[in-house]
C-alpha cells in the first residue's frame, strides 16, 4: 500500500490523478470478445481491468436449485491472484462471496426470468486489475454482456460510487482515495433511476448524503450513455462485417433469377396439339361447343366385335 498523501485536492480543485470532484475516470469497452460465451464484455474503468462473460438461460446443475416459475440468476465475482499489488490468494473469500450476492440482487428485479422457467442465467467475473471501484465497474461490464447474449432486461444497470476525502465529496474514488478516504457509497442505478444497489463505508450527514447520492447518479447516466453508444457501435459494425463477408457473385445471381422471373411472358403461342385443361374457357368456345355427330367405338365385352353407336345412342342410353 502506498503512502498517504498530504493533500487529495489541491488550491484548483483538481484531484490526485487531475480529475475535477465531480469527473468519472475514462472508460474502454469491447463487446463480444468471447466466442464461447452467450454474452461477454472487457471494461477498462480507469485502471481497473474487467472481464465479464453471460451464459444461459440454460439448464439448472444442481437440479434441486431450478425455480418452476422462472430462471435463477448466479453472479461470481472473482479476483485473479495477479490482480493486485499483494499476490492474492485464490478462490473466494469473504469480500468475493459479499460482492457476488449484492450484484446478483442488482440485477435480479431487473432481468426478466419469469420468461425462462427452471433455467439458470450464469454471470462470471473476472478481475484482472484492480484499481478501486471493482465492484462497480464489474456491474457495468455484467449489463453489457447481458444485452450482449439478448437476455431480455428492463433497461441496462450502471454503477457508480461517491466518497468523501478532506471533508469534500468526490465522484468515482482511485485507489488512494478508496484506501485513505473518510466514506465510499457505491450505487447502482437503471434506465429508469431506480437503485438496484446502495452500500455505504465510513460516515456521511445527511446534507452529505443527499449530495452524494446525487452525484453518483449523475455519474450513472454518464456511464449509461457510454454503455449504451458502445453497443450501437458494436452492433453496427457486426452489421457491416456480415454485409462485406456475403460473396458479391451469388447476391448478381439472385438479382438476376428474381428479376428474370418478374419479367413478363410476351406473345404467348399455344399450338393446337396441346390439349385444353380446362382452366380456362372462353365464350365463343361455349357457344360452339355443339356435339358433333361423330362415332365413337365402344368395346363390349367381346373385343372381337365391337359396337359402333353414335352420340344420340349413348345420350338415350344414359337417360
Amino acid at each position: 500500500m502506498s503512502e498517504k498523501p498530504e493533500k487529495f485536492i489541491d488550491e484548483n480543485g483538481l484531484r490526485l490523478d487531475g480529475r475535477k470532484i465531480d469527473q468519472i475516470r475514462d472508460i474502454k469497452i469491447e463487446i463480444g470478445i468471447l466466442n464461447r460465451a452467450d454474452g461477454s464484455c472487457y471494461l477498462e474503468f480507469g485502471n481497473n481491468k474487467i472481464m465479464a462473460a453471460v451464459y444461459g438461460p440454460r439448464e439448472v446443475h444442481p437440479r434441486h436449485q431450478q425455480k418452476a416459475t422462472k430462471a435463477i440468476v448466479r453472479y461470481k465475482y472473482n479476483m485473479a491472484s495477479f490482480s493486485v499489488e499483494d499476490r492474492k490468494r485464490p478462490g473466494p473469500d469473504r469480500r468475493s462471496i459479499e460482492v457476488s450476492k449484492v450484484s446478483r440482487e442488482a440485477f435480479e428485479k431487473e432481468i426478466f426470468t419469469e420468461l425462462y422457467p427452471k433455467s439458470a442465467i450464469d454471470i462470471f467475473i473476472e478481475i484482472l486489475q484492480a484499481d478501486a471501484g471493482t465492484r462497480t465497474a464489474a456491474i457495468n461490464a455484467a449489463s453489457l454482456a447481458l444485452a450482449d447474449a439478448g437476455i431480455p432486461m428492463r433497461g441496462l444497470i450502471s454503477s457508480c460510487a461517491v466518497g468523501k476525502v478532506d471533508d469534500t465529496l468526490i465522484l468515482d474514488l482511485n485507489k488512494d482515495e478508496d484506501n485513505y478516504g473518510q466514506a465510499d457509497m457505491p450505487i447502482a442505478m437503471s434506465t429508469d433511476g431506480k437503485i438496484t444497489l446502495l452500500q455505504m463505508d465510513g460516515h456521511l450527514t445527511q446534507e452529505e448524503f443527499k449530495k452524494g447520492l446525487e452525484m453518483a447518479q449523475q455519474g450513472c447516466r454518464e456511464i449509461y450513455e457510454l454503455q449504451r453508444k458502445a453497443l450501437i457501435d458494436h452492433y453496427n459494425n457486426t452489421q457491416k462485417e456480415i454485409i462485406q463477408d456475403a460473396p458479391v457473385e451469388s447476391v448478381k445471381d439472385i438479382s438476376t433469377e428474381s428479376a428474370t422471373e418478374e419479367d413478363p411472358i410476351e406473345d404467348p403461342v399455344i399450338s393446337d396439339d396441346v390439349p385444353d385443361n380446362g382452366n380456362t374457357v372462353n365464350d365463343d368456345e361455349i357457344k360452339e361447343d355443339i356435339p358433333d355427330e361423330k362415332e365413337e367405338v365402344i368395346l363390349d365385352e367381346d373385343e372381337d366385335n365391337p359396337a359402333i353407336v353414335s352420340d344420340e345412342t349413348e345420350d338415350d342410353t344414359l337417360e
